[in-house]
């Protein structure tokens, strides 16, 4: 019988056909959990771009997941994995807390995630590169499914703006969001 994390790991091997992932560990500092790894995909899904998704977050729990448990996604079209890294990096940290990684929640970084961009904050909502069979109900073999979350990059005013206003305000402005050189669009 194939394990959590082995159930997690088919599912992502089918999805990027079978490309072999970069893992990096970040240890917890939350005892009685583990450690959360990012599992990091070079020119998925396509070339160019980065893909990174959590293993861990699920593992945490929290009173608002109710019909399943989240693992973060970010796909950009950059080659520095500080991106994924940076994602596991918030999960292991905010995991077991008052944030339950909800679509529209804001995630600030506290300081730029990557040289090669001015952003410093995340708004999660669905994957955008994955279709939504994909994503959501993935069955790990728990009593709730994995959902994937996805992760978009955004500047410091675009999170303030996203607090004040919604994401459906922010999401109908004109950006990219696999672009993480963009100006801020408010």
């Amino acid at each position: 019988m194939p394990t959590r994390v082995e159930r997690y790991l088919a599912h992502l091997d089918r999805l990027s056909g079978g490309q072999e992932p970069a893992f990096v560990p970040f240890r917890s500092s939350k005892p009685g959990l583990r450690d959360v790894t990012a599992i990091v995909y070079r020119d998925q899904p396509e070339p160019g771009f980065l893909t990174g998704l959590t293993y861990g977050l699920s593992l945490s729990g929290h009173p608002a997941w109710q019909r399943s448990t989240p693992e973060l996604c970010i796909t950009v079209r950059s080659t520095d994995e500080a991106w994924a890294w940076a994602i596991a990096h918030l999960a292991e940290q905010l995991r077991g807390g008052p944030c339950h990684f909800g679509y529209g929640d804001t995630l600030g970084f506290g300081q730029r995630i990557s040289q090669d961009s001015g952003m410093d904050a995340f708004v999660l909502f669905a994957p955008a590169a994955l279709e939504r069979e994909d994503f959501l109900g993935i069955d790990v073999g728990d009593e709730l499914p994995v959902s994937i979350t996805g992760c978009y990059p955004i500047h410091s005013s675009e999170r303030r703006f996203i607090q004040a206003n919604g994401l459906k305000a922010f999401w109908d402005l004109d950006w990219d969001p696999y672009d993480v050189t963009r100006a801020a669009v408010v």
